[in-house]
């Protein structure tokens, strides 16, 4: 009888060094996850800033303007795969598809797209903004 008193005591230490490191471990996973979202969100608000800073000094060649809108919507579509949290997700996604709808075929449309995408710029970020928080 003596081994197993001895033991309990060793074994409720063992029992609660384990819960200890899995609780430790879900929290640290918690907060890793909140730092990953932080960081996706940054990326997002960053893509949609550079694509319009892109896009207001092409309104001379729609061509290169097409591509800007589009090489946008492909890093924001590449973060929304990679996104863990489903409402970032869906805000990348729903702003990538807004960029790719942004039709440019002549000079006049490349200034009508750049005019439209820094207005529309203030309501995706702030899309981003609201998945984000």
């Amino acid at each position: 009888m003596r081994p197993l008193t001895r033991r309990v005591p060793a074994l409720a230490a063992a029992a609660l060094a384990a819960a200890l490191f899995t609780t430790g471990c879900s929290e640290l996973q918690e907060v890793s996850q909140g730092v990953d979202k932080a960081q996706q969100c940054l990326q997002a608000t960053g893509i949609v800033t550079e694509t319009v800073s892109k896009i207001s000094g092409l309104t001379d060649d729609p061509a290169a303007l097409e591509k800007a809108l589009n090489d946008g919507a492909s890093k924001l579509s590449g973060l929304a795969d990679q996104a863990a949290n489903t409402t970032l997700k869906e805000a990348a996604d729903g702003v990538a598809a807004d960029l790719r709808k942004v039709n440019v075929t002549d000079a006049n449309s490349a200034v009508d797209a750049a005019q439209k995408t820094a207005t529309d710029s203030v309501r995706w970020i702030e899309q981003l903004g609201s998945a984000c928080s």
